[in-house]
């Protein structure tokens, strides 16, 4: 995990913990997002939500993914194709005895997975995510 000290939004841990409980964000998203802990596979909320919307980091607010690039990797954590541009930071990730790329939020530094070269085409890569790092907005006139 990277320093966090370095992004554009700040806050304290007791500052992050209060805004994921306004947000009703479910249990263990402060483990995923500020301490980079992993939710078990086929156990997170998006995991098999396929509605139109966007993906937007749980911590701050800012948008990640557009639906469209969601996809069934079969793998028990929402997958995507193609993050928006800008929106995620890729830090090389040395823990566990593996070398991964780990993915965290660009204005907040929230921990939210690893991006894998094993994607479809045409980009190759899959946005491998927690569930509680992510907030889903629907689509304008869409049901969740």
């Amino acid at each position: 995990m990277t320093s966090r000290d370095d992004f554009p939004i700040q806050k304290t841990d007791a500052e992050w913990k209060a805004i994921l409980a306004q947000k009703g964000a479910e249990p263990g998203a402060y483990q995923v997002t500020r301490q980079a802990s992993t939710e078990r596979p086929f156990t997170g909320k998006y995991e098999r939500v396929w509605a139109d919307g966007s993906y937007h980091c749980i911590c701050c607010g800012a948008k990640l993914f557009d639906a469209g690039t969601k996809f069934d990797a079969g793998c028990g954590w929402p997958s995507f194709s193609l993050a928006v541009p800008g929106a995620i930071r890729e830090i090389q990730d040395a823990s566990h005895g593996m070398v991964r790329t780990e993915t965290v939020c660009a204005q907040c530094g929230a921990h939210l997975g690893h991006v894998f070269p094993d994607g479809p085409a045409p980009t190759g890569l899959r946005y491998c995510m927690n569930s509680a790092s992510l907030d889903f907005h629907p689509a304008p006139g869409k049901p969740e």
